[in-house]
């Protein structure tokens, strides 16, 4: 049957990258490349306007970003075993098949916060959380531009004009006959930037106790992927008919919540008062300022002679 392709569409590109010499460069993991460099960008800016080491970023992100990538590819393999490439290499090729986005956040928060934990105080780690949440979800708009030229994570068929155009050799069995698809990658780029705005425009307004910035950041997109996942036709595992993303959002969302609302109120201590600005590498493992740790210890009065 032929494809039933409407008047208006979103083309989608021939390749998913393309070739210099004998070399082969993937638009998936040049879009990573892009993204891991937004979110150094944003952090470093807003770590340094409270006073932080603008170099302390960088140093996470060289840790941060492999395990990401490792924990990202863990999750693909042990939740959708059947799309893995059926070579020794299949479980390493994140090329083919990608990565599975909850491993990914994972892995890179816990080894970011094991280097961070090494840095600064309990209640600046919380703070750099903090300043690093919006860059976080820059980061993962701009990878999503990967999974347009990998011609993947879209929805059901639609004739409206933002339909995407995917080719046969893309479609999922049984979609064969339909030419155009929600781009649910791009209503996901669109919140994640939308979100980012929203929570640097809340954390210049309001007195939000950290880590309650990032607690919203697991909520917000969470919440969103509640919805995608209702939306996508992709392969996926599939728990009492719904996908098991759908239930891992869920609860991820509602535990941001949770941390939020706690945080805010300072149940049993958690969480540490918002970051004020301040001069730049200012803040260390005491929490102290560089220039006030440095200044000597004023000098004893001295003893009036007897007359």
């Amino acid at each position: 049957m032929a494809d039933v392709t409407p008047l208006a569409f979103i083309p989608s590109p021939a390749r998913n990258g393309f070739s210099i010499g004998p070399l082969f460069f993937h638009a998936y993991g040049i879009a990573y490349v892009f993204a891991v460099a937004a979110a150094i960008l944003i952090s470093r800016r807003r770590w340094r306007a409270v006073g932080g080491d603008p170099d302390l970023p960088y140093e996470v992100a060289m840790w941060a970003f492999p395990a990401g990538l490792i924990g990202g590819r863990i999750y693909f393999d042990i939740t959708t075993p059947s799309q893995v490439p059926d070579h020794w290499w299949g479980v390493f090729a994140i090329w083919d098949g990608g990565l599975g986005i909850w491993g990914g956040i994972a892995g890179g928060v816990l080894v970011g916060l094991l280097v961070i934990h090494r840095r600064l105080g309990r209640d600046d780690l919380l703070r750099f959380m903090e300043a690093a949440a919006p860059g976080l979800l820059v980061a993962q708009a701009i990878g999503r531009i990967g999974n347009y030229f990998n011609q993947e994570l879209f929805g059901a068929p639609t004739k409206l004009f933002f339909g995407l155009k995917i080719s046969p050799s893309h479609r999922p069995p049984g979609y064969e006959r339909f030419a155009t698809f929600e781009p649910t990658f791009l209503f996901e780029l669109i919140w994640n930037l939308s979100l980012a705005g929203f929570l640097v425009w809340l954390g210049s307004r309001r007195k939000i106790r950290a880590p309650g910035l990032f607690a919203l950041y697991v909520a917000g997109y969470s919440g969103f992927r509640v919805f995608e996942e209702t939306q996508r036709i992709d392969y996926s595992n599939h728990f009492l008919g719904l996908r098991v993303n759908f239930f891992v959002a869920g609860v991820l969302c509602l535990l941001g919540l949770l941390w939020f609302v706690a945080v805010q109120r300072g149940w049993r201590g958690m969480g540490a008062s918002p970051a004020e600005p301040g001069p730049e590498g200012s803040r260390g493992r005491d929490t102290q300022p560089v220039a006030e740790a440095r200044r000597p210890p004023p000098r004893p009065p001295r003893a009036k002679r007897a007359r």
